[in-house]
């Protein structure tokens, strides 16, 4: 299966949460590299900024998550993909018109499920519900984590 992880199960991968464990687990078996996208670059790194700031985790495991992530990149676990924006907006907005007043889904989950779609994923990795139902809604297989 060629995945897509959202930003939530890569922060979950790079700093010590609830749901490491399924995260670990899972890249275990992956097949890799996963695609990490401006979306990622932006939200992964202010989502580590939020957790230090709300006392989740400190600035030096900020810093080594933000490390971990990078000694990733250059590992090729991840690898920085640049889905056509434009392909990535009007996928967006059908998945938007079709399914957010129904599912409750952000622009975020909506922007995460549409770059998987461009880049040709074929599966999703989320913690989030209504992000996963999204997903699913628009084709892509979401394992159970």
């Amino acid at each position: 299966m060629k995945a897509y992880a959202d930003t939530g199960f890569l922060c979950s991968l790079y700093a010590p949460d609830a749901h490491t464990r399924r995260a670990v687990a899972r890249m275990a078996g992956q097949s890799l590299p996963l695609p990490f996208v401006w979306l990622h670059q932006l939200e992964l790194r202010n989502a580590l900024r939020l957790r230090v700031f709300r006392a989740e985790i400190t600035p030096a495991q900020r810093d080594a998550s933000l490390n971990a992530m990078l000694t990733d990149l250059s590992g090729g676990l991840l690898a920085v993909v640049v889905p056509p924006l434009a392909e990535v907006m009007i996928e967006a907005e059908r998945l938007s018109a079709l399914h957010s007043e129904t599912l409750g889904t952000r622009s975020l989950d909506v922007l995460h499920v549409a770059s998987a779609l461009v880049l040709g994923r074929n599966e999703f990795l989320t913690f989030d519900n209504r992000q996963g139902a999204l997903a699913r809604a628009a084709g892509l297989k979401v394992p159970a984590l």
